[in-house]
């Protein structure tokens, strides 16, 4: 993945690019990567499982949708305040609590469910399983960062992991589907509680890479908040959109495949869709990119609010699929630039929590995305969900666009960050 900044010219730049194998055989780095890649799992498996059993348990979309909003909102609210307390304390301080409460509480939630308990206690559960999601993704970040530094293998570890949080979108939704739809309704849950215990405390005790506590006359500008940069805040409301697709994709898909009868190709569409947005990552974290991240932003993200658009008017498997493709492709090149660009943006100390808005402001959209698409499917045609893809990314593109300027550095030849939670001295473009 592209460098938000532009470095001294160099005849064997391109060539000379560390790649992904030189990456993974990094000493250690499998010790926290296979552990932190199961306790991953929760965002991408968490709200579609609760979907098809709180559907299954109601028959209402509408209600599943409100359940799985309300874990996403608190996914979102409570994401941040997780990253600066692992930046203050350190992340095995916040792991070990944090998948405890969690998987006790998804486990409630699901039991809840099954037994046919009223929405509103539905609600109650659905807040600490999604306060306590753990927020692997960033703290994988941070430990390249401690592995890697001064190393240039670290833009090339920033790439990986923008690839694999998409891979997780593939195995996640699928594992989950095929579960519920195939084993019972509430394997999926379970599933996922489980992952999140084994693997978020498996992750937590790997302590020889994790990120050192810094104190001292560091504490004051580690704890800034990554919030008040304003480009972040461009940054959020773009992933706002973002996570509209992924939520609205998963009731609408839902919806449809049970509409024809068929509700195992859920799992199938979705991956599809999923598929895509993994492929398009590896491509576009394999490219030396010559363009600014700015406007791949700017390109990549008018794409893929034109690729959802037409989402609504598919009414066959294939033509859906291919299109689910097709957005896909148009999400994670999104996702990464995204990254890219907090890193050029946000002093290495609030890195962290910066990675950590961005995951709630995903969890966010998802939330209000799978809220109003279930609306949608209950109460008009079928398919009418996939109107929430469309809106939520011409919303965010408006927004984008308008606030363009907010993403640029502001001052030449200054040093800006690039990798992953450490500033190399390059000189800006």
């Amino acid at each position: 993945m592209a460098s938000t900044v532009t470095e001294e010219p160099s005849k064997d730049s391109a060539s000379s690019r560390p790649g992904y194998g030189q990456l993974l055989r990094t000493r250690g780095a499998w010790t926290f990567l296979l552990p932190g890649f199961a306790a991953r799992q929760p965002f991408a498996m968490l709200t579609i499982s609760i979907v098809l059993l709180v559907q299954h348990t109601t028959g209402s979309y509408g209600a599943a949708g409100a359940a799985a909003a309300v874990t996403g909102v608190s996914m979102a609210v409570f994401a941040p305040y997780s990253g600066r307390l692992a930046d203050r304390h350190g992340q095995r301080a916040v792991l070990i609590p944090g998948v405890l409460v969690h998987a006790v509480s998804g486990l409630t939630l699901t039991a809840l469910a099954l037994a046919h308990a009223p929405l509103w206690a539905l609600f109650v559960a659905a807040v600490p399983t999604g306060a306590s999601v753990p927020q692997v993704g960033p703290m994988v970040r941070a430990r390249w960062g401690v592995k890697l530094q001064g190393s240039p293998l670290m833009s090339t570890a920033a790439a990986f992991e923008s690839v694999t949080d998409e891979l997780t979108f593939v195995v996640g939704p699928l594992l989950a589907t095929a579960l519920c739809t195939a084993v019972d309704p509430a394997a999926g849950l379970v599933t996922e509680a489980t992952l999140t215990l084994v693997g978020g405390l498996l992750f937590a005790a790997q302590r020889s890479t994790q990120p050192a506590v810094t104190g001292g006359g560091h504490a004051r500008v580690r704890h800034a908040s990554a919030l008040r940069i304003p480009g972040v805040r461009v940054l959020i409301v773009t992933f706002l959109g973002i996570g509209s697709v992924f939520g609205g994709m998963q009731v609408s898909l839902a919806a449809f495949t049970e509409s024809i009868g068929s509700p195992g190709l859920n799992g199938v569409l979705y991956g599809t869709f999923a598929a895509g947005n993994m492929l398009a990552g590896l491509v576009c974290g394999a490219i030396v990119w010559k363009v600014s991240p700015q406007r791949r932003l700017l390109v990549g993200y008018a794409a893929l609010a034109l690729a959802a658009s037409g989402l609504w008017a598919a009414h066959s498997v294939l033509v859906l699929a291919a299109l689910g493709l097709l957005v896909g492709m148009c999400i994670a090149p999104a996702l990464i630039t995204g990254y890219t660009l907090v890193e050029s943006l946000v002093p290495a100390g609030a890195r962290t929590e910066a990675f950590t808005w961005l995951t709630g402001a995903v969890a966010l959209g998802q939330a209000a995305a799978v809220t109003v698409a279930g609306q949608l499917e209950d109460r008009l045609w079928g398919g009418a969900g996939f109107l929430v893809p469309m809106g939520g990314t011409l919303l965010a593109l408006t927004t984008l666009l308008a606030l363009r300027s907010r993403l640029e550095t502001r001052a030449t030849g200054r040093t800006v960050a690039r990798g992953v939670g450490h500033r190399v001295p390059v000189a800006v473009d």
